[in-house]
């Protein structure tokens, strides 16, 4: 009898330690790229815990950034700002200096793996962004900002850069959606 009574005690303990593991993992932000609308990029839990690109994170969000912290400790602060139902989220690059001698700050040839920025210095300053889309751009050093101005009809967009030697890390802003659901129902022949 002692030993059922001491089993039971510990299957009571047991169950009481696994209902807060469960509890308290409700999902309350969900957000895709606009042009991949069912492709989740980053997802915000109630317990402090958040996946962005598919990694964990913990979370510490505010009115304009989100801060990530892996398990190792590093943390990434991401700016973000509301624009009606999207969230432009701001993802850092970092771009190495592709030239002779030192930069002369963000003037020069800029590669991050495949993605390249170009900058011009002045009176022109043009630049080309992955040498498709080219335009006009203009830097605010107090505010660490670089404004591009494309020659295409995209809207102007702001960029934030830190420079390092000759690594530029470049915070890019990313339209964000919440997450739409797949309609993986099938519309039967003759039906809309």
């Amino acid at each position: 009898m002692k030993r059922l009574k001491k089993t039971l005690i510990i299957f009571a303990l047991i169950m009481a330690m696994l209902i807060p593991v469960g509890c308290g993992e409700k999902k309350t932000e969900s957000w895709a790229y606009d042009y991949e609308t069912n492709e989740e990029i980053l997802a915000l839990y109630d317990n402090g815990k958040a996946v962005f690109n598919g990694e964990t994170y913990t979370y510490v969000k505010d009115d304009d950034s989100i801060t990530l912290t892996d398990k190792d400790g590093n943390s990434v602060e991401h700016r973000y700002y509301m624009d009606s139902d999207k969230m432009v989220f701001y993802i850092a690059s970092v771009y190495d200096y592709k030239g002779d001698g030192a930069p002369e700050g963000i003037v020069g040839n800029w590669e991050s793996g495949r993605n390249i920025f170009r900058f011009t210095s002045e009176p022109s300053l043009e630049f080309s962004e992955e040498d498709i889309f080219y335009g006009h751009y203009s830097v605010d050093k107090d505010n660490s900002s670089i404004k591009l101005m494309y020659s295409d009809p995209i809207p102007d967009v702001t960029l934030y850069y830190s420079l390092d030697g000759n690594k530029l890390t470049i915070d890019y802003p990313w339209p964000l959606v919440k997450t739409q659901k797949e309609d993986t129902s099938k519309k039967e022949e003759g039906t809309e």
